[in-house]
């Protein structure tokens, strides 16, 4: 159950994370605004609680493990939101990053 519980945490530490950068982004480079801007510092600052909320007690090992999800959810969002299409070798860098997210965060320890 608690692994469960920290996928599920990783994936709204995503969505908070990416869609805040995304806002900034839009609210800069696409000139939507500082409307667009603040809303994207909010959602940034939510996904640091976000990742607080981790079973792991480990700063590091959190975050460390959140870059693998940081870089699949990128992609997943660029698809879904920006209508990008990742090639091979982006997919095989996204499989080999949550592979490693897995082990970081997944495998058995003697602790």
């Amino acid at each position: 159950m608690l692994t469960v519980k920290s996928i599920l945490l990783f994936v709204v530490a995503a969505l908070f994370e990416i869609g805040g950068a995304w806002l900034v982004w839009q609210g800069v480079r696409e000139h939507r605004g500082l409307l667009w801007v603040g809303a994207g510092v909010i959602a940034l600052g939510l996904y640091g609680f976000a990742a607080t909320l981790q079973p792991d007690a480990h700063f590091g090992r959190i975050l460390a493990a959140y870059g693998g999800v940081f870089v699949a959810g990128s992609l997943a969002w660029g698809m879904v939101v920006d209508g990008y299409r990742p090639d091979r070798f982006d997919v095989i860098g996204a499989a080999v990053c949550l592979i490693g997210v897995a082990v970081i965060m997944y495998a058995p320890r003697n602790t």
